[in-house]
This record gives C-alpha cells, sequence and structure tokens, in this order.
C-alpha cells in the first residue's frame, strides 16, 4: 500500500513538473506574437482616423486596430494550439470552447489609445478545463511585458514581480474603474470610492483593467476593484496577480470572477481581506 501511494506521489510530481514546463514553453511562445501586435498597435498610436472608429455599444468604442490586432493574436495563438477555443472581445474569429481556449482583449483602453492617452494593452490568458494557466499583458507604449503561468510567479520583463506587502489602508495606493455602461450600482460605487478616498493614500482611475491588474502584480497598486466588466478585460491579469501571490475575488470573496468577470477585487494578501470589508458595507 506504501509502495503504491509513493508511485502514486512521484507520477503526480512529474506530471506537474511536465506541466509546467509546457505552460513555460507556451508562455515563451505566446510572448513573442503579443510583442509583434505590439509593434502593430504602436505604429498605428496617432493615426486613426474618426471614420475608423465605432460605437459598439454606450460608451464602447472599437477602431480598425483593434480589429486587425485581434486578428493577428487570433492568427499567431491558433498556430500555437491548433485545437483551441477562442473568447475574444471584438468576435473576428468563432468564438467556441474546448479543453484550451485563448481569452483575448486586442487592445484594452481603447478610450485611451483613440485620445491619445498612453495607458493601453494587449491582454490574453490562457484557460485549461476551466482553469486559467497562464497570462500575458503588455503595456504598448511603455514596452512593459507582463506574463505569469501556473506555479511560474510573475514576471515583468524577465524580471520576477510581486504584490505589495502593505498591511495598512491608509499606506496603500487603490485602483478603480467608472462604470460606463451599468450604472445600477452607482450609488453604492460611489459610497466606496468615498471610503477609499477618506482611508487609503488615494485612488487612481487610469482606463484599463488590464493594466491596473498588471500593476497589482508588481505592487505599483495595493489594490483594484471594479463591476461591470469581461472576461478579456481582466483574464490575463487574474492569472498574473494570483502568481505574483495576490487574491482575486469577486465583492463576496468568490475565486471564480473569470466565470463573468463582471465585478473584482484584487489585491495583496493583507490588503484584500481589508478592502471587502469596505466593498461589502455597500455592495
Amino acid at each position: 500500500m506504501c509502495t503504491i501511494e509513493v508511485k502514486v506521489t512521484v507520477t503526480t510530481y512529474l506530471s506537474t513538473m511536465e506541466t509546467e514546463q509546457e505552460l513555460s514553453v507556451l508562455a515563451r511562445q505566446a510572448s513573442a506574437v503579443v510583442r509583434r501586435v505590439a509593434l502593430q498597435i504602436g505604429e498605428a498610436y496617432g493615426t486613426v482616423q474618426a471614420c475608423e472608429v465605432e460605437l459598439k455599444s454606450r460608451n464602447s468604442l472599437v477602431s480598425r486596430v483593434d480589429r486587425e490586432a485581434e486578428e493577428s493574436l487570433v492568427k499567431g495563438l491558433r498556430a500555437l494550439l491548433p485545437d483551441a477555443g477562442f473568447l475574444t472581445e471584438e468576435g473576428t474569429v468563432k468564438q467556441s470552447r474546448a479543453r484550451n481556449r485563448w481569452i483575448i482583449d486586442p487592445l484594452d483602453g481603447t478610450t485611451n489609445f483613440l485620445h491619445g492617452l498612453p495607458f493601453f494593452a494587449i491582454s490574453i490568458a490562457l484557460e485549461r478545463d476551466g482553469q486559467l494557466v497562464l497570462g500575458i499583458v503588455h503595456e504598448v507604449s511603455r514596452n512593459e511585458h507582463f506574463v505569469a503561468w501556473k506555479d511560474g510567479g510573475a514576471w515583468c520583463n524577465e524580471q520576477r514581480i510581486s504584490v505589495s506587502k502593505q498591511e495598512k489602508l491608509a499606506d496603500s495606493l487603490i485602483a478603480t474603474g467608472f462604470p460606463y455602461y451599468d450604472f445600477s450600482r452607482t450609488e453604492a460605487y460611489i459610497e466606496v470610492l468615498k471610503a477609499f478616498m477618506r482611508q487609503t493614500r488615494g485612488v487612481r482611475r487610469i482606463g484599463s483593467a488590464a493594466l491596473d491588474l498588471a500593476y497589482v502584480a508588481c505592487g505599483r497598486f495595493e489594490a483594484f476593484y471594479e463591476y461591470a466588466l469581461h472576461p478579456w478585460d481582466v483574464a490575463g491579469g487574474i492569472v498574473l496577480v494570483r502568481e505574483a501571490g495576490g487574491v482575486v475575488t469577486d465583492f463576496a470573496g468568490d475565486q471564480e470572477v473569470c466565470a463573468s468577470g463582471s465585478e473584482i477585487l484584487a489585491a495583496g494578501p493583507f490588503i484584500h481581506p481589508l478592502a471587502q470589508e469596505q466593498i461589502k458595507l455597500y455592495f
């Protein structure tokens, strides 16, 4: 009996090692795809005409750059995993589920991009058997490349990163995003915003959930919260924060936050419960 248990343990260990090595290789390959598309987006920065911009829904813009970037990402990632499915913001490819599924936001922060504000990024994630196992966020203007994979840690430009170890809200910088189409919980949101304004070092809103999460992962922000999001907004960043030692949940504390992406709280392990306590007072 003891021998069998040892064999199972060894087999499980080897399987875990093989998976981590596979994801490490896949992360490097996917990173190369993302970097190429980042160059494509950078070349288009400042060149988009008003006639090339559409209003998808209330306060939600899309340009030819979004669609062209998504098509390039799909093409490159499909070459890595031919049988993978896709969930993409712009719907340039058939949306489908499979054991492996890429979740893609080709240009998170489109409004910033179109208004000449340098806060926009590519965000991709790999979902395997329903679990997020790889995430990449690439900030185009600063050429900062954030990447993480399951049990492989989180990295920015090949340097290991980790979330803030701050323990006090009073010494924390908090990030958020304003609701732009779902105003049903605006009053609660404003109350939480007021609470954080009073109790923290400050609140920032840069207009890209992907970057907010990347900045939590590397310790620039102590926490990020927002509601009325989509899976492609947050999937890549969720992997970054978790692999950097942080906690990601919805406002109620459920860790299966990417199922809908509708609300999110990401923070370091000490600040997360303190921030959640404030949010739960109003939501």
